[in-house]
């Protein structure tokens, strides 16, 4: 993935009516963008509209939250590598490379991890942080598969995560038996915790994340790397299945190269929601 892609030139006072008018599909250049365009507006544009119940508007490179806190967008540290990107990304960061929801399933390009980078202080904002007990008060039960394997797993009720899981569980439930393998039980939803072998926060720890059946998952640490540092990418969860989660709002970590194919969180800024909640 080139490095930059990941950063772009900052945009001015942008609301949702620029949101609007960004969606035009008249005049555009290849990579979706039109002619001239801040490479940054679109972006940005859906970050406010994925969630209008916390974020108001973007004056400059400040994200001006409802309750008037403000956030940089850009903390000034220009292209970032791969590591870095990944150990400490500022909002922006987070919204690059674009996920590329419906696309075939095949391996990703080296180090394309697109939603992996999540910036902290931003997440806390939105679904607090779950070292003081800020999670668990907006949690809530849901039912997994309600008719085959009835399990209740607790998800938070902000930005309707908890509404959509339903949802999607109820549409996961209503797919043939041939499926049931790779969903049923469940291997978990809340937990606050760190990712394996780091110290930044898993998205499980915001109750916005759900691992499907372990037994048909596979995991980048469990591969060899290559000698261009690239892994074996492995895959048995079918695209019926990914695609009833993206609809919804929720990436796939089977779209990663560090790839985690039992992983789905709701990112609504990389995936607009298709179906109303």
């Amino acid at each position: 993935m080139a490095e930059a892609s990941r950063r772009g030139a900052r945009a001015p006072t942008l609301g949702l009516a620029l949101a609007l008018a960004l969606a035009a599909p008249s005049g555009l250049a290849a990579d979706g963008a039109a002619p001239g365009a801040d490479p940054k507006a679109e972006p940005r544009a859906q970050l406010l509209a994925a969630y209008p119940d916390h974020l108001d508007r973007i004056e400059g490179n400040d994200l001006v939250w409802r309750d008037g806190t403000r956030m940089a967008l850009d903390d000034g540290r220009g292209t970032k590598p791969f590591a870095a990107w990944l150990a400490g990304p500022d909002i922006e960061d987070m919204l690059t490379p674009v996920y590329p929801a419906g696309a075939p399933i095949s391996p990703p390009p080296k180090d394309f991890d697109p939603g992996r980078a999540r910036n902290e202080t931003f997440f806390d904002r939105m679904y607090g942080d779950c070292r003081k007990g800020e999670v668990s008060r907006n949690l809530v039960n849901i039912v997994w598969l309600p008719t085959k394997a009835p399990q209740r797993l607790k998800v938070s009720r902000i930005n309707g995560v908890a509404a959509r899981l339903q949802r999607i569980s109820q549409e996961l439930d209503a797919l043939p038996a041939r499926f049931d393998r790779y969903l049923m039980p469940a291997a978990g939803t809340y937990n606050c915790r760190t990712i394996a072998g780091t110290g930044r926060r898993s998205a499980h720890g915001y109750g916005i994340a759900i691992d499907i059946a372990l037994e048909h998952a596979h995991y980048w640490r469990n591969a060899a790397a290559g000698p261009d540092g690239s892994y074996v990418y492995r895959n048995e969860i079918p695209h019926e299945i990914v695609a009833i989660f993206e609809a919804h709002g929720f990436i796939w970590g089977g779209r990663w190269h560090h790839y985690d194919t039992m992983h789905f969180e709701y990112r609504p800024e990389l995936i607009p929601p298709r179906i109303p909640q």
